[in-house]
């Protein structure tokens, strides 16, 4: 089914909010990730996205300290 004008504007104005972090872990450490992700019940972007956050609020981190304004 071909995707309608309107999605592919809303998918246009998402996209352009959105950063692009890529990361290449080993197969074996990727098969890892993924498969806490999937015991987690959680995508393997939400389960990254998670774990960073927690790791951020772990090390005290601020949005402040980056030295960017705004997220």
């Amino acid at each position: 089914m071909p995707i309608s004008e309107k999605k592919k504007i809303t998918n246009s104005r998402y996209i352009a909010k959105c950063d692009s972090i890529q990361i290449r872990p080993s197969k074996d450490r990727g098969g890892e990730i993924r498969a806490a992700a999937a015991a987690a019940g959680q995508s393997v972007q939400a389960y990254i996205l998670q774990a960073c956050a927690e790791r951020m609020a772990r090390d005290g981190f601020t949005p402040a300290e980056s030295g960017e304004e705004g997220g």
